[in-house]
């Protein structure tokens, strides 16, 4: 049943409204507007982001509730747009409003001078008004139409650049990429709405829990859905878009790897956990690809030499680590770490946009070194970041984590427990290594001319650091209102909606105990390989070529991919356009119009129009007829 509405929910729609508005003036007036109008799209998510604070002060108040207008009726079938504003939702509202907005200001700074500031800032608007939508909606349809929008604008942003042919293929692949995964979501939905004859996903919750569904229809539904959240959250194998996002602008990495596109995918099984609660083996397919995900980017990150290829195929490693926690029941746990995970790895992002920006864009991180002493601000920033997705104690990714691998302790394998807490020392060894080759050592090629950044840049710096070492301890119930993040999410009136939440932050002393350990196993031989160099990377390299070839090419899967489209798709594609042109364009179309104009040619012969030849072939044809007769009669 839909919640009841509220003053502050029938004001939450507003937010995206005003990023969406703020897309539509730029783009329509941005030209006659000092700065390109960049300033509409600040102000629209500072005011979402204030306008934020109200939804969930109203949310604390009141309870969750729900808002909706109808927009189609066929027959009994009515559609709305409408908004659903519960615990879940109002987090994911305030992680993307206030990472978006420092990104934004970050970007007047690291944008200023380009020639089309104002189209940027505009795509940025759109981007975030659809990323907000999509958490608000409370029908699938809805949800849809966001989704595909939040999918149109990581591509304009992807390939803002796109002189260069390089951004305009990576644009390019990441839409296709996901396109894939969201034809599935796109026909699970349909197959939802076949099966309940709604798109309202309380409803479909309601039906679902009371046998509506039928288990195999269920099961084909939900295994679709979670392609389109493996494309979106670029879980193995549609994983090979992310990475070369990276040609678009740092600041739209920040944006995609943080509080936007990549979430989508996680919020979506967040969302519809209760149906994949349904579909037990579905369940255990989304722990599976987390778990491969999350090992598969740990050790492609160990080996990149690009800052911000590290960070991508990091972020691919925590996002699976975020399914596998979903597919453990954990999702209280998992929407921590995403919170954890969107803070500190914009701040990464940025971070990373601050190093290229005093380096002149230079990206390979074996031309670097030693900037702590010329980025001080840039660079402790940047190891908060990276120790708190290290697992480091007390910052905010340790406690997130360590939820995690106590849900999967309870509801999976324990080859699934031994398996992540090997991701857990390749998290910590790929941070430990980005940290040490960038800021620490002697000074390399590049680094001698590096210099801070300007205030624009660091002040977010600063709050996303100080926020990515604290936000860990909202883990914990500090008062008798407030009884830690998953009794927050975990609110009686919304069991129904997240039963696979806890009631109560737990800890298993001896797995925090290994986890700390491991985390700081990896750091330490970070230390020894790339500080101390007492263990050589070359030598290793050297000693286990194969895994090292294997890992620089990223399993060959793009290679794959790339001979699966030249040799399959394309050669498909020139055996489809000969069967077109020869057999339905040349014999069916062409051939049936040939037919027809040499029938007509013979036809013109006698029919002609003219009166004598018609008199010609009458007569003729009475003396035929008479010498047929003779010759009979004779």
């Amino acid at each position: 049943m839909p919640f009841a509405s509220s003053i502050g929910v029938e004001w939450a729609w507003v937010i995206p409204a005003l990023s969406a508005s703020a897309f539509f003036i730029v783009v329509i007036f941005g030209r006659f507007l000092p700065k390109q109008g960049s300033f509409l799209s600040i102000v629209a998510i500072f005011l979402g982001f204030v306008l934020f604070w109200y939804v969930l002060r109203d949310l604390l108040q009141s309870g969750p509730a729900s808002f909706s207008l109808n927009w189609l009726t066929v027959g009994a079938l009515h559609i709305t747009w409408g908004v659903s504003v519960d615990r879940l939702a109002v987090t994911m509202l305030g992680l993307v409003t206030f990472v978006a907005l420092l990104i934004q200001v970050y970007s007047l700074e690291y944008m200023r001078g380009d020639p089309r500031l104002g189209w940027y800032f505009a795509v940025h608007a759109m981007f975030a008004a659809a990323m907000l939508a999509l958490v608000l909606a409370d029908n699938l349809l809805f949800l849809y139409i966001a989704w595909e929008l939040v999918g149109l604008g990581s591509y304009l942003l992807i390939g803002f650049w796109y002189e260069r042919r390089s951004a305009a293929e990576a644009a390019k692949k990441a839409f296709v990429t996901t396109r894939i995964g969201d034809v599935g979501l796109l026909i699970g939905i349909i197959l939802l709405f076949k099966a309940t004859g709604t798109f309202d996903i309380s409803t479909i919750f309601h039906i679902a829990e009371q046998g509506g569904i039928s288990q195999g229809t269920l099961n084909v539904a939900m295994f679709l859905i979670f392609l389109g959240a493996m494309g979106k959250s670029a879980q193995f194998p549609f994983h090979v878009w992310l990475p070369d996002a990276m040609e678009g602008p740092t600041p739209v990495s920040a944006l995609i790897h943080a509080a936007t596109m990549v979430a989508a995918g996680v919020y979506l099984v967040a969302r519809l956990l209760p149906l994949f609660e349904l579909a037990p083996t579905v369940l255990l397919f989304v722990a599976t690809i987390g778990l491969v995900t999350f090992l598969l980017g740990a050790a492609l990150a160990l080996v990149m030499t690009d800052i911000k290829r590290v960070l991508a195929y990091s972020t691919i490693s925590h996002l699976g680590l975020m399914m596998l926690s979903l597919g453990a029941f954990g999702a209280a746990a998992a929407i921590f770490h995403l919170v954890a995970h969107g803070l500190s790895k914009a701040l990464l992002f940025l971070g990373a946009g601050s190093v290229m920006h005093g380096l002149d864009e230079e990206t390979d991180v074996w031309k670097m070194g030693g900037l702590r002493r010329r980025m001080p601000i840039t660079a402790i920033t940047f190891v908060i970041g990276a120790a708190a997705l290290a697992g480091l104690a007390p910052l905010s990714g340790f406690f997130s984590k360590d939820e995690i691998l106590l849900a999967v302790l309870d509801h999976r394998n324990p080859v699934f427990i031994a398996l992540v807490l090997a991701g857990v020392v390749l998290s910590a060894l790929y941070m430990a290594r980005l940290v040490l080759v960038v800021f620490f050592g002697q000074f390399r090629a590049s680094s001698g001319q590096a210099h801070e950044s300007p205030t624009l840049m660091t002040v977010p710096l600063m709050l996303l650091a100080f926020f990515a070492a604290t936000v860990g301890f909202l883990a914990f119930g500090w008062t008798a209102a407030y009884q830690g993040f998953a009794a927050f999410l975990s609110n009686a009136r919304e069991v129904a909606d997240l039963p696979g939440l806890r009631f109560e932050w737990e800890i298993e002393v001896w797995l925090t105990a290994v986890s700390l350990l491991l985390a700081v196993a990896g750091v330490g031989i970070g230390w020894l390989v790339y500080s101390r160099g007492a263990i050589s990377h070359a030598k290793v390299a050297q000693r286990y070529p194969a895994v090292y070839r294997l890992l620089v090419h990223k399993l060959y899967i793009d290679e794959m991919y790339q001979w699966m489209v030249d040799k399959v798709v394309l050669s498909l594609g020139r055996f489809v356009a000969i069967f077109d042109r020869v057999v339905v364009n040349d014999a069916g179309v062409d051939g049936a119009a040939a037919t027809v104009w040499l029938s007509a040619l013979r036809l013109r012969l006698v029919q002609t129009g003219r009166m004598p030849n018609y008199g010609l072939a009458m007569a003729l044809g009475v003396l035929g007829l008479a010498l047929i007769w003779w010759v009979v009669q004779t």
